[in-house]
């Protein structure tokens, strides 16, 4: 890691160890600091221009390959689950809110309402899915 320059109380320390000590989520975000580092990225850029879809690489492979490990589902969150699994057809709203608080809960997320019922599909209820089928 290069070494900063200055003062370490000024606001500038801050802002530059936020950046360069930035956990990864998954390893879509240590392959973009990999990338980076040896100057793909910049490359990259230059070539395709500043939308060349390394946000949303890094974005399906932190979903694909995330490193925080889910808590556990606690009695009855797995089985509110167990009601739910293989008849989600439409999520009604309050569906949904039960869903993200347990989705919250074990993944230490803060996700919110949507109103893009795929866009729930696909993140949210998916991961769940996943998580419940390791109880069984």
């Amino acid at each position: 890691m290069e070494e900063f320059k200055g003062d370490k109380r000024s606001k500038s320390y801050k802002a530059w160890k936020k950046n360069h000590e930035a956990k990864s989520k998954g390893i879509g975000d240590t392959v973009e600091k990999v990338f980076k580092k040896v100057g793909i990225k910049r490359a990259v850029k230059f070539m395709a221009g500043e939308d060349c879809g390394c946000e949303e690489r890094a974005k399906i492979l932190n979903d694909l390959f995330p490193y925080q490990k889910p808590l556990c589902l606690m009695e009855d969150e797995y089985n509110y689950l167990t009601d739910r699994i293989g008849k989600i057809n439409k999520i009604t709203s309050e569906e949904q809110k039960e869903l993200l608080s347990i989705y919250n809960r074990i993944f230490k997320d803060k996700k919110e309402l949507t109103s893009c019922s795929s866009c729930f599909l696909n993140g949210v209820w998916n991961k769940l899915e996943k998580v419940y089928k390791e109880y069984e």
